[in-house]
């Protein structure tokens, strides 16, 4: 055996997959799915009827959760598709920057700011107005494959 020491080059993150697979045909409206490669929500499932040769397929018509684009695919019921890991998490908003980024402030109370404004219209307003206004706003974050957006928000009084 050699004594010298081997260095691996790891692009990969430690810690939980981005997508865990289920099967296509237990995948109900208002769920997720990965479809080309993006984290969609279920809107629509028919299924088909098994064919001359066996498979019954799960047609599936979703929306991307952070460009809103709908996405359509069609998988035999019997095979595993992709699901993503969606989680949700609320943070106190303190500040907004000129060039688009929000500082937000975590549970444990240090900031996070990697985030940028939201590209919905009607919310980049409502936040905008809101810290305007001195209101308290609480930001949900919706993060799925590495990727985080703001997604909803809530006011939670004056300061």
């Amino acid at each position: 055996m050699s004594d010298e020491e081997h260095h691996f080059e790891s692009k990969a993150d430690a810690g939980a997959s981005k997508t865990y697979p289920q099967q296509a045909g237990t995948i109900r409206k208002n769920g997720y799915i990965v479809i080309k490669g993006r984290p969609c929500k279920v809107v629509e499932v028919s299924t088909s009827k098994t064919g001359k040769h066996g498979h019954a397929k799960c047609h599936f018509v979703a929306i991307d959760i952070f460009t809103a684009k709908k996405l359509e695919d069609i998988v035999p019921s019997s095979h595993n598709c992709d699901v993503p890991h969606v989680n949700r998490t609320d943070y106190q908003l303190i500040d907004i920057s000129e060039d688009g980024f929000v500082s937000l402030l975590t549970d444990s109370g240090d900031t996070k700011d990697d985030l940028k404004l939201p590209t919905d219209d009607s919310l980049l307003k409502q936040i905008k107005e809101g810290f305007a206004d001195g209101k308290d706003l609480v930001v949900s974050v919706m993060s799925a494959m590495g990727e985080e957006q703001i997604c909803a928000l809530k006011d939670i009084g004056p300061k």
